[in-house]
């Protein structure tokens, strides 16, 4: 089997890997295919396209995400061949550690390809009416100044260094500011939204102002305080599971400070 990178005149045809439930697969990889970080490949089989993936690079960190084999084609190998690619990759380029949200199907590929558990998220969706009360006024939209606060917050609890890719969604963010310090950040524009707070208070309050009109979400199980609040909201867990593994160095984050995650391709 041979990968090969995914273009733009692929992502017509890739719309029809989408597994059920998922929510359209090709923005996100207009995005691998236009960025110098990320390297989105594909498996054809009698010129059909039937696996792809992709990896992306933040310093010597990285990501691999969007590993998807058509149902017709699954139990042959493309699965773990296209993570093989992908993890060779990253080898040449002296990445220290790989990370992946695994779905329960995805599970065993990942550890036969050596990657461990690090913790689950937690899946909720809305059973009642959101009945809190008003925002915050120390919510503010983004302003210029913000930028390198909301850069060092991304930074200290990713455990990365991902300016590149939180800079394409900055401009539009949402902040949570006191005593003149931006204390936590909401980007409404990036896949599920982006929680990030340095303080419960501010972590609450963002997710008050997101999820008084968004009735899914998802969050580190490790953040206690986030999920209690969410269910205390009205909101009860999904039965879906999400699974994050590592591969190669542990990563310096902090879980209980994500109030919401990107997406299953960035945590």
């Amino acid at each position: 089997m041979k990968c090969e990178h995914v273009f733009y005149n692929d992502l017509v045809e890739i719309r029809n890997l989408r597994p059920e439930k998922w929510p359209d697969i090709v923005p996100d990889f207009e995005l691998y295919v236009k960025s110098e970080y990320c390297n989105p490949i594909k498996i054809k089989e009698q010129d059909k396209i039937v696996g792809i993936g992709t990896s992306i690079l933040f310093d010597k960190t990285s990501w691999i995400a969007h590993i998807i084999v058509d149902k017709a084609f699954r139990q042959r190998g493309i699965g773990s061949q296209i993570v093989h690619n992908l993890m060779a990759d990253l080898s040449n380029n002296a990445i220290d550690t790989c990370s992946l949200i695994a779905t329960e199907l995805g599970k065993p590929i990942y550890k036969k390809a050596g990657f461990r558990v690090v913790t689950e998220y937690t899946f909720l969706i809305r059973d009642k009416p959101w009945l809190d009360g008003l925002v915050s006024i120390n919510v503010k939209p983004y302003i210029e100044n913000y930028r390198l606060r909301i850069l060092e917050l991304d930074k200290r609890i990713s455990g990365e260094n991902r300016e590149w890719l939180i800079s394409l969604f900055i401009s539009n963010s949402v902040v949570y500011i006191k005593n003149d310090v931006v204390q936590g950040f909401y980007l409404p524009d990036f896949k599920e939204g982006l929680i990030f707070a340095d303080s419960d208070e501010a972590g609450l309050e963002l997710m008050k102002y997101k999820y008084s009109k968004i009735d899914k979400a998802v969050l580190p199980s490790d953040n206690i305080v986030g999920v209690n609040y969410l269910k205390h909201h009205g909101f009860v867990e999904a039965s879906v599971k999400g699974t994050r593994m590592i591969y190669g160095k542990n990563i310096d984050w902090n879980p209980k400070n994500i109030f919401s995650r990107i997406g299953g391709n960035f945590g």
